[in-house]
């Protein structure tokens, strides 16, 4: 078909109208695009801005809680500081300076049945209290630090202060002088009666009543093994020895406890069971009465047991004797278990380190 001059124009017409169009749509999507990315750049800059912000917040709310706490901290052991300084300067009223100072008399060596107090003939040394110019870390201070502890029974404090250098060096110092620490309650000679702690070799300790110098009433000693081996705890398993109860003339006498605390880490399979506590009554420090007692193994296992004794001596649950052994103790939810000891060792069975 051909085509005249006027289907030309309009035909031409058409193709630029349908031209124009295309380059308006085009235009129109590229501002479209540019606006998109430009609210895109706006959208990450407020992020950016937001996340700036909100980490300069945490730092400084981190820097601010660290500082308090170091601020805190710091009020707070210049306080103590203060304080202690304050108590340990404090004068006492009527504090006996020292006790009485007695020479150990010499005695003939008792037979092998014959039990006296290990610290029977010792001397107290009271320690004043009041001395303005004594340095840091003292018999004074030392005392005057230890005693809340031993009379509040915080015993997992006592336990951390013996630990320390000062307390082991203190009591170390004391090796073969036959004296004693103490601070508390005296008579009108000086002499211990009343309330009071003392401090004796081999990381040794006694808090409770006394009377006129001797440990009468109430009490608790405690002896601490730190770096001390010897016959009976040559691996080092046992870690302390302790007893609580009744005392007279320096010595258990009446109900009580006593107690070791053992490092089972150390036990082996073959060394059995270990004896931990001990509770009945005593006589001169030894067992004497219907005793219980409680034994760990090396797994942790905890077994109870009862026993008499008559002043160290036990009453045998069965004849050992062909084998030069003893049982003495028997285990409580089974009587046809016992506990045997060499035949040898049945005799003075008690807290040993507190005779002589």
């Amino acid at each position: 078909m051909k085509l005249t001059d006027s289907d030309n124009d309009k035909k031409w017409e058409e193709q630029e109208e349908e031209t124009e169009n295309l380059l308006q749509k085009t235009v129109t999507t590229k501002v479209l695009l540019g606006v998109i990315a430009v609210l895109l750049i706006c959208i990450l800059v407020l992020l950016t801005i937001v996340v700036s912000s909100r980490n300069n917040s945490r730092d400084k709310a981190d820097n601010d809680l660290q500082q308090s706490i170091t601020d805190y901290a710091r009020e707070q052991q210049e306080l103590e500081e203060q304080a202690l300084e304050e108590e340990v300067g404090k004068p006492e009223a009527e504090k006996p300076v020292s006790g009485e100072t007695q020479e150990d008399e010499k005695e003939e060596e008792p037979e092998e049945e014959e039990l006296v107090s290990a610290d029977n003939e010792k001397t107290a040394i009271v320690v004043d209290i009041e001395d303005e110019d004594d340095e840091a870390y003292t018999k004074e201070y030392i005392l005057k630090e230890a005693y809340p502890f031993f009379a509040d029974n915080r015993q997992d404090a006592i336990w951390d202060l013996a630990h320390l250098k000062r307390y082991v060096k203190l009591s170390k110092g004391l090796e073969g002088t036959g004296d004693y620490y103490y601070q508390g309650d005296v008579d009108g000679e000086g002499k211990p009666h009343g309330t009071g702690l003392a401090i004796y070799e081999k990381n040794s300790y006694y808090f409770g009543e006394w009377s006129h110098g001797t440990r009468n009433g109430k009490g608790t000693w405690f002896r601490f093994y730190i770096n001390q081996k010897n016959k009976t705890n040559a691996n080092g398993i046992y870690m302390s020895h302790s007893y609580s109860g009744d005392w007279a003339d320096n010595l258990p006498n009446g109900e009580g406890a006593e107690h070791y605390d053992v490092d089972i880490s150390k036990l082996a399979p073959t060394q059995g069971r270990i004896l931990q506590n001990v509770v009945g009554p005593f006589k001169n420090g030894l067992y004497n009465g219907d005793m219980y007692a409680n034994t760990v193994d090396y797994t942790g296992n905890v077994q109870e047991w009862d026993g008499i004794a008559t002043e160290g001596v036990f009453t045998l649950w069965r004849d050992m004797s062909a084998i030069g052994e003893c049982s003495v103790w028997r285990y409580v939810d089974d009587h046809s278990v016992c506990l045997d000891i060499d035949k040898s060792e049945n005799k003075n069975q008690g807290i040993r380190e507190l005779l002589k």
